[in-house]
């Protein structure tokens, strides 16, 4: 799907990989050093950056939806992201469970907004019948 209008194009420059690599953005806000999952080092990896992005972007959307709903939410609502790296076969593939956690909404409600949030957030839209995922409110 071709996109109508780009609102932001995000730039990393990565060298050496998973082992021992590094990347940094191009506005020099974000600078790690990656590690492999369970590896030696101190740097992260792909997995929890993935996590990381897709929470956040999450959180937007539940943010969005509860707006067109004139829902108020908590400003301490959260997500949990949990991005797996396994083998299908001979395949590496990855799998996510998002818990979310909304304090002081019912818990039918919340899971009707995150149920809506998936269907507009970025990340899930992205994913949707490539990985399985799960949905969890906490």
């Amino acid at each position: 799907m071709a996109l109508d209008k780009v609102l932001y194009t995000a730039k990393m420059h990565t060298t050496g990989g998973r082992d021992g690599g590094a990347s940094r953005s191009s506005d020099g806000r974000l600078e790690v050093k990656h590690s492999s999952p369970g590896g030696p080092g101190t740097g992260t990896n792909p997995e929890q950056l993935f996590a990381a992005g897709w929470s956040a972007c999450f959180i937007g959307a539940m943010k969005a939806v509860a707006h067109q709903q004139k829902l108020r939410l908590p400003e301490d609502l959260a997500v949990d992201a949990e991005v797996d790296l396994g083998k299908s076969g001979d395949n590496y593939q990855l799998a996510a469970r998002l818990n979310v956690t909304i304090p002081g909404m019912d818990k039918k409600q919340a899971q009707e907004l995150v149920e809506a949030a998936h269907q507009v957030c970025p990340y899930s839209r992205a994913t949707r019948g490539n990985i399985e995922v799960e949905l969890r409110v906490v």
